[in-house]
């Protein structure tokens, strides 16, 4: 028996698909530009949450050193300028690190890498600097080699709103000559030495500077070796955060 007209039509279209399905494709078509739109939407947010974090680190920064902007941390023109710190800044590298890599260069170019240490930490950024280069032994007078360091590391200081703490310290031997009564005497004189000179010819501003002496008290370390006692007798320079 043959199929009737009507049935064979209904087998085809169910078969091959009729005009009820003709439009199928604007079903998925339509999911897909959801979702891309959708992806969209993620993407630009994320981006606008990674801008604001930078600006937040940017401003953070900033904060840190007491600079309005943190791209002038260092002076253009000082007597260590250097062209490419101002291409560091414009390439927004971290003042921290770039006011570590200037102070750097000054213990490079005068191969003091024995007598200046950098240290950093949560007070700051400080530059150790032992006695031998500022001092003769015993004394509190600013030899003249040590005014030559001083008026480098001053020309980079210049340009800081932070507060700068001028620290002297002594080894545990008592001082042996009359000049001083006590390494106590003798810790807060260099530090004041240190710190008179840089504001009077480095032009640090005195309401930035302050001045203390810890004696022997402050070790790094330890007394019982001549090594050690040469490490503690020194002179560090603060930059508070």
């Amino acid at each position: 028996m043959g199929k009737s007209p009507a049935r064979l039509d209904n087998e085809d279209e169910h078969m091959y698909g009729g005009e009820g399905d003709s439009d199928r494709y604007i079903i998925t078509y339509a999911d897909l530009i959801t979702l891309l739109l959708g992806l969209f939407i993620l993407l630009y947010s994320s981006s606008n949450v990674d801008l604001q974090k930078y600006r937040k680190v940017v401003k953070a920064a900033g904060n840190y050193f007491g600079a309005v902007d943190s791209t002038k941390i260092y002076k253009p023109g000082g007597n260590t300028a250097n062209p490419a710190y101002a291409q560091m800044a414009n390439q927004g590298v971290d003042p921290f690190q770039r006011l570590q890599q200037q102070l750097e260069d000054v213990v490079n170019e005068e191969k003091l890498s024995k007598s200046i240490k950098l240290v950093s930490n949560e007070r700051g950024i400080t530059i150790r600097i032992l006695d031998d280069i500022l001092f003769r032994s015993g004394d509190a007078a600013l030899s003249e080699y040590s005014k030559i360091i001083l008026h480098k590391i001053g020309s980079i200081l210049q340009s800081l709103k932070n507060d700068i703490r001028i620290e002297g310290h002594t080894d545990n031997v008592p001082i042996a000559n009359g000049a001083f009564p006590s390494n106590w005497h003798l810790s807060v004189e260099r530090a004041t030495n240190t710190g008179y000179y840089l504001m009077s010819k480095e032009s640090l501003e005195p309401g930035r500077v302050s001045v203390v002496g810890y004696s022997e008290y402050h070790p790094v370390a330890s007394n019982e070796t001549v090594d050690g006692r040469a490490n503690n007798r020194r002179v560090d320079i603060v930059i508070l955060k």
